[in-house]
């Protein structure tokens, strides 16, 4: 199945509205593809309520946060406008770029790297408060990986907070106007965000029995997990019927355990 969609997320400026050219690939309609997003709070999908609602992360300030998979930056500025000192990493050159010039014309300091999000070698062991991800882990092939390596950063206890398709959303076309469902639960082939060639990469639909799974091999207990629906107005361009039947969003906390 092929979808002609983009990503989107948002986050939050210093003193002055600040907005950032979306750079992610999937989730909102083509319609919304390299609009500007506004930074005024941190996001997990297009049209959720806030992390200031959700209250996933706590306070920030002062506190060493990771963004995996920063996208074109909106969330990391977010993050370092709170007083957070970010770390951000993309897979793709030209986000990481993008989180760097967003992060300047905002006037916020934001570390960027241009790199695998399981290569975190660079960052010392037990040494990060927080790691966020919206959608950043959805086109991953080794996701258990990545969980290792967060794990390792990351102090005792900390949150993971990190969002991906929902697989109930999964199931659905969202272009088609009469929602219907078109994918089996399980089915873990590759899900195509875009139809028009532009290179935009495919998601890896897990269930939540097999993110447990993974979370737990590699030492993480889930203490949240959230559903929220997308709001209609605040969804804007990304807006599709299927929004009104299933949640388009899993949102899950994880709390390292262990050394």
């Amino acid at each position: 199945m092929h979808r002609k969609f983009t990503k989107g997320g948002e986050g939050a400026a210093p003193s002055t509205r600040q907005t950032v050219v979306m750079a992610w690939s999937r989730f909102t309609l083509a319609g919304a593809r390299g609009r500007s997003l506004s930074t005024d709070a941190v996001r997990y999908g297009p049209g959720l309520p806030p992390e200031g609602d959700l209250r996933l992360l706590g306070q920030v300030a002062g506190k060493r946060i990771l963004d995996l998979g920063c996208g074109a930056g909106a969330g990391a500025i977010a993050l370092a406008a709170a007083g957070a000192r970010v770390i951000a990493i993309d897979e793709a050159a030209a986000n990481a770029n993008a989180t760097r010039e967003s992060a300047d014309r905002a006037g916020v300091r934001v570390e960027t790297h241009h790199g695998l999000l399981a290569d975190l070698a660079f960052v010392r062991a037990d040494s990060i408060d927080a790691a966020v991800s919206s959608y950043g882990l959805a086109g991953l092939d080794d996701i258990d990986r990545v969980f290792r390596q967060v794990h390792r950063v990351l102090r005792e206890d900390r949150p993971f907070v990190f969002s991906l398709p929902h697989p109930a959303f999964n199931m659905l076309d969202p272009a088609d106007p009469v929602p219907r469902v078109r994918r089996a639960w399980w089915d873990a082939s590759p899900v195509a965000w875009s139809a028009d060639g532009d290179g935009a990469p495919a998601d890896r639909p897990r269930t939540l029995a097999s993110l447990f799974t993974s979370l737990a091999r590699a030492n993480f207990r889930v203490d949240a997990l959230a559903e929220p629906p997308a709001d209609e107005v605040g969804a804007g361009p990304s807006w599709c019927e299927a929004l009104r039947w299933v949640p388009p969003t899993l949102v899950i906390r994880a709390r390292k355990q262990g050394l």
